[in-house]
């Protein structure tokens, strides 16, 4: 789900959205560091708040395209790459690209009303972490979306984000976490007819009469404890409070 085995041309055609958001990350920020009046992109695209109070209202939107260091667009856009192909095939491609720009706008809204009107931000983090926030929620309510190798691989990068979140410096925290829930808020939406995800190499190589799972959603059922439940609710009131805690913090 989140290794790659395609080749770079079966990557551009296989997951369209993804590699053209990914294009344009890398784009712009070429543009705005290395081209004579690049800095023009930044000036009309960096969300500010001061300039969205007077109703320049597309900086809600921009931001999500635009990066402030090769470090942080390389971050991004690695991590589009990897935990976005799967979600654009599951979603497919409209409900994936109005999803992405969804969760990144609403991480900029609640931004906007929560931090001063100087405060300015750019960055992909707000979608980032609402991709995040939808598998978080597979994890713990669509089992049958995503296999358990992949759920802890999720947990773990979930747990190191919000860790690196509030120790690294200008970050803007709002956007992370507002990202992350606005992906939980909308999960139960958009993966309601949703798919698993199914690799293109097995698409490949599978006869074309074969219609058997790679693995069984019922696996699941058979490694029953008496206290899964429980221990899954215990898991999601922890993890609310976490955020719920952070945000006070930050705002203190």
């Amino acid at each position: 789900m989140f290794i790659r085995h395609e080749s770079l041309r079966s990557f551009l055609r296989l997951y369209p959205i993804v590699s053209t958001l990914i294009i344009i990350h890398l784009v712009l920020f070429l543009i705005i560091n290395l081209f004579p009046g690049g800095q023009i992109f930044l000036f009309w695209g960096v969300g500010q708040n001061g300039m969205i109070a007077v109703g320049e209202y597309w900086r809600l939107v921009t931001p999500i395209f635009l990066h402030a260091s090769f470090g942080h667009v390389l971050f991004n856009s690695f991590s589009l790459y990897l935990f976005g192909p799967a979600l654009e095939q599951m979603l497919g491609k409209i409900k994936f690209i109005i999803s992405y720009l969804a969760m990144g706008i609403i991480a900029n809204i609640v931004t906007f009303y929560l931090k001063e009107p100087s405060f300015t931000q750019l960055g992909a983090s707000g979608s980032i972490y609402g991709l995040f926030g939808i598998y978080f929620y597979m994890v713990m309510f669509r089992k049958d979306l995503i296999d358990r190798m992949n759920s802890q691989i999720v947990s773990t990068i979930l747990v190191i984000g919000l860790i690196m979140t509030f120790v690294t410096p200008n970050i803007n925290v709002l956007a992370h976490l507002f990202g992350l829930v606005s992906g939980l808020a909308i999960a139960p939406i958009i993966l309601n007819n949703a798919k698993r995800f199914t690799p293109f190499i097995e698409v490949r190589q599978r006869p074309a009469q074969a219609e058997e799972p790679t693995f069984n959603p019922d696996r699941w059922k058979r490694r029953r404890l008496s206290n899964n439940k429980t221990f899954q609710k215990v898991i999601w009131g922890f993890f609310i409070l976490f955020v719920l805690a952070g945000i006070l913090v930050y705002l203190r």
